[in-house]
């Protein structure tokens, strides 16, 4: 192949790799709520109710925010897909012992969702155990 095609090719992937993440946003918020307490990134949050939604529509940050208390954290999410559209809006959690850990988040009628970055201990606390995973709607 000729250098003009190769440059041709290469700017196509690039273009088509830089509209992937856009696929996965928020349009605008998710709230949910939980009777259990979970951590998001590093911070434990407290059973209650939340929104989540991306501050920078062009980033990977999600920030999710207790309704109850004002308080709100930023956690690091890379997008993720499955094959059919999802039904219902739903956040998942994943469980090792009595530890909840915020998973994924998933928006009725699309197939792409957004997957939280799992930290170091969630890492560790998932090495040899199974764990169980759960889904709470969102609006």
């Amino acid at each position: 192949m000729n250098s003009v095609g190769k440059l041709v090719m290469r700017i196509g992937f690039l273009s088509l790799l830089s509209v992937m993440p856009l696929v996965a946003q928020i349009d605008n918020s998710v709230d949910f709520t939980t009777s259990f307490p979970f951590y998001a990134g590093e911070a434990k949050l407290p059973a209650g109710n939340y929104r989540v939604f991306q501050p920078d529509l062009g980033g990977d940050i999600l920030r999710i925010q207790n309704l109850d208390n004002s308080r709100s954290i930023f956690v690091d999410f890379t997008p993720t897909e499955s094959l059919q559209p999802h039904r219902d809006t739903a956040v998942s959690f994943d469980k090792y012992g009595d530890t909840e850990y915020l998973d994924r988040l998933w928006i009725e009628g699309q197939t792409y969702g957004i997957k939280a970055d799992p930290t170091k201990v969630e890492a560790a606390a998932a090495a040899g155990v199974n764990a169980g995973q759960h889904t709470v709607g969102g609006q």
